[in-house]
């Protein structure tokens, strides 16, 4: 079973209806038959909420949040040990926090697939499957 882990350029491409989007619903369609399923870690879902809240306001960015839940989005938390490997990989690979933490979930098994819209993950493209939606 493929396990698509999300970062949120992806997640934030469905929510605009951008580029991409269209593969993301897909997606979570096939999620949603139990094919597969969608993950994203805490950290990329607290830079969504951020974004969210600025962009909407705090009971929109609530409304859409849990619309995202809806789609069965599982949420995976950042434990201590998550976030030595991510620091890690922040340090050697020069990206981003964020984006350390995305890859490190992508990291857990050769059944997880990193969506992303986020071009930055070509520098650690060996590390994991990644699939990069198209640019804008």
């Amino acid at each position: 079973m493929t396990i698509f882990v999300f970062d949120s350029s992806a997640v934030l491409r469905f929510v605009d209806k951008e580029a991409g989007a269209e593969r993301v619903r897909d997606v979570f369609r096939s999620c949603a038959g139990g094919a597969s399923e969608p993950f994203i870690s805490a950290a990329q879902w607290g830079e969504i909420t951020a974004i969210q809240r600025r962009r909407l306001g705090a009971q929109a960015q609530d409304r859409l949040l849990a619309g995202l839940i809806e789609l069965q989005l599982r949420i995976i938390p950042v434990t201590a040990e998550r976030a030595e490997r991510a620091a890690a990989i922040r340090v050697d690979r020069k990206i981003s926090n964020a984006d350390s933490y995305a890859i490190e979930l992508a990291m857990d098994s050769p059944d997880h697939l990193l969506v992303t819209a986020d071009y930055d993950f070509k520098a650690v493209a060996d590390l994991a499957r990644i699939e990069f939606l198209p640019m804008k």
